[in-house]
């Protein structure tokens, strides 16, 4: 493996710190909390594609880090920051006043109305080590910008868990009970009893969209209340549900059968609008739903136009696209819609939660420990990443891939990843590749941002068991991997024929010239480069079948960057893998679907 060195003075005259230490990425070096480590490109900080420098600065013994506070936090917080730093608490400051300030910085702490953006980290100087989001969101943090500054970027994502999931169930009562519409129509002078006759809970079906921290709260305080609880997250362990007493359907039987839908879902490119005017029409009428997870998930125009069809009956919302909302927003004003200023986490007692996890966060970094809340990469030695890039890329590709191809409502639980090597073990450091593997398998359905620090705790989190075996190649060592393959065990597939003779769900890829390659899925060979996405089809190996496929896409001016045909024998069953340029439209698919030779067919976005 290449390695770097790091030379460092030397701390009460040791003369072993005097000479270069040699690192690679499994080693670990432990640095006194009196230097500071930045990573700068050689030859000055704008040259972002020269080397990188790891330069090791040693402070006074006696000087404590200092912390900017700029938005409020709560006193435990402070307590345990001022503790261990000098404290700097300086709230609503300008940008240009942070950026003035940040030079005399180690750590800066913010909630969600400060933007910490590029020119933030620029003026540093380097001396920025560490920033704490007291939340979860780092929409307002740049992180690709704190990366290249070598600044950790760490937030506090457990401590508002059962404050939302209280939230979501007092608006799931409220709404059902018509608090929020009677307890203004008598502050009016009215006494209208009869027009806010409200639901029962019990006996009724929640389905909890999303099964992560929060809903697996709401989902366990609305069994208390009786109901009967379903959800729909495809990478929730069954197990775990079960243990609840949940079941896990799929997502258009919870929305079909559910009289309540309750939302705690990330927004991602998957899950952006999900709740739009087709999804709603799949409803049973009468549904009532509640979203304290994020505005984003739901079409808001769809939404009101389903509140005036009487499809949806009510809603009771925390979060909204935009926020705030216009004072004229139609879904806001809509008689039959409860809604509260984004107060999911606003609690005393999630205050200072939040304060205390992310003060012991910031301290943590600013004592060079490893956190498991860190949002943002750290920086790799050059050398290392240079040659490890293609295969990063692939890595996170064949995750995406793998996890598209789960089926039914089964939930990802065990996980093997292969590495075919020439090298020795201890030449191949594998944890980046792992934690891009993870990152492929979780980010598409979470805000939780993976990467080399977190990997391993959000797999674990989440109850996914990784594991890694090496197959070792004879040959030449020039190139660190063959192959790379990810397996997922005990799950049914959206596509059979990517289940392998073992029985899982299969997926095999090379790096071919610098660019990485799927080349196995389930028992069949193929080859289609991973750019953009792809469509696997399984079909009746005879002629015409690609210039068909390929006449349809055309058509629709869809471009093929690659095509592939691995089969197991002339005129049998054989899977074409298709790489396409753009995400080809509904009715596209479906008329490759209706080809006659055509057994089933995937589209698989990357």
């Amino acid at each position: 493996m290449a390695t770097g060195s790091i030379r460092a003075a030397a701390v009460g005259g040791s003369p072993s710190l005097n000479r270069p230490t040699q690192l690679s990425l499994s080693s670990k070096l432990p640095l006194h909390p009196s230097f500071s480590v930045s990573f700068l490109p050689r030859g000055g900080r704008h040259h972002h594609a020269a080397p990188l420098v790891a330069v090791v600065v040693r402070a006074s013994l006696d000087a404590k880090p200092t912390v900017l506070v700029a938005e409020k936090l709560g006193e435990a917080g402070l307590s345990l920051l001022k503790d261990f730093a000098n404290v700097d608490c300086s709230y609503n400051l300008s940008p240009e006043e942070l950026c003035t300030k940040i030079s005399l910085c180690d750590a800066l702490i913010v909630r969600s109305g400060t933007k910490v953006s590029r020119e933030v980290f620029e003026s540093s100087a380097g001396r920025l080590k560490v920033v704490g989001r007291a939340g979860v969101g780092i929409d307002n943090v740049d992180l690709s910008a704190a990366t290249e500054h070598g600044c950790l970027v760490v937030n506090a994502p457990t401590a508002n868990t059962v404050a939302a999931a209280e939230h979501g169930i007092a608006l799931l009562a409220a709404m059902a009970r018509n608090v929020a519409q009677a307890d203004a129509s008598v502050k009016a002078g009215k006494w209208q009893r009869n027009k806010y006759v409200g639901v029962s809970l019990v006996g009724k079906t929640l389905a909890v969209m999303g099964f992560g921290k929060v809903g697996s709260e709401v989902a366990r305080r609305a069994k208390g209340l009786g109901m009967h609880v379903i959800s729909h997250d495809p990478y929730a362990p069954a197990d775990r549900a079960r243990a609840v007493g949940v079941e896990l359907v799929s997502f258009d039987e919870a929305i079909a059968t559910a009289d309540f839908i309750s939302l705690h879902m990330p927004l991602t490119p998957a899950t952006a609008k999900v709740l739009n005017d087709e999804t709603f029409a799949k409803m049973k009428k009468g549904v009532r739903i509640v979203n304290v997870a994020r505005g984003g998930v739901i079409d808001e125009e769809a939404l009101v136009r389903a509140l005036d069809a009487g499809t949806v009956a009510q809603a009771a919302l925390d979060v909204f696209t935009e926020e705030p909302p216009a004072k004229d927003s139609k879904l806001v004003q809509h008689e039959r819609v409860t809604v509260t200023p984004h107060l999911g986490a606003s609690t005393m007692e999630a205050q200072e939660g939040v304060a205390i996890e992310i003060a012991e966060a910031v301290i943590g970094a600013l004592k060079g420990e490893l956190a498991a809340t860190a949002v943002n990469a750290p920086m790799v030695p050059a050398e290392v990443l240079t040659e490890l890039k293609p295969f990063v890329v692939l890595a996170e590709k064949l995750g995406r891939l793998a996890v598209q191809l789960v089926g039914g409502g089964s939930g990802v639980k065990t996980i093997k990843v292969t590495y075919a090597s020439s090298r020795a073990p201890d030449d191949l450091d594998t944890r980046l590749l792992r934690a891009m593997i993870t990152k492929g398998i979780i980010e598409p359905i979470s805000d939780v941002f993976v990467n080399l620090v977190n990997a391993d705790f959000t797999a674990k989190q989440r109850g996914l068991r990784i594991t890694e075996e090496r197959v070792i190649l004879d040959g030449s060592p020039e190139s660190p991997l063959e192959y790379v393959q990810v397996q997922i065990a005990n799950v049914e597939s959206r596509f059979a024929s990517a289940i392998s003779d073992s029985g899982e769900i299969t997926v095999e890829g090379r790096v071919k010239d610098g660019i990485p390659h799927l080349t196995k899925v389930g028992s069949f060979e193929v080859d289609v480069s991973l750019e953009g996405s792809i469509i696997l089809c399984r079909q009746v190996d005879q002629p015409g079948m690609i210039g068909t496929v390929g006449s349809i896409l055309g058509e629709e001016n869809v471009n093929v960057s690659f095509m592939s045909v691995g089969r197991i024998a002339p005129r049998k069953q054989a899977v074409m893998a298709i790489g396409v340029d753009d995400q080809p439209s509904k009715e596209t698919l479906k008329k490759i679907g209706d080809i006659s030779a055509i057994e089933e067919f995937v589209f698989l976005k990357l």
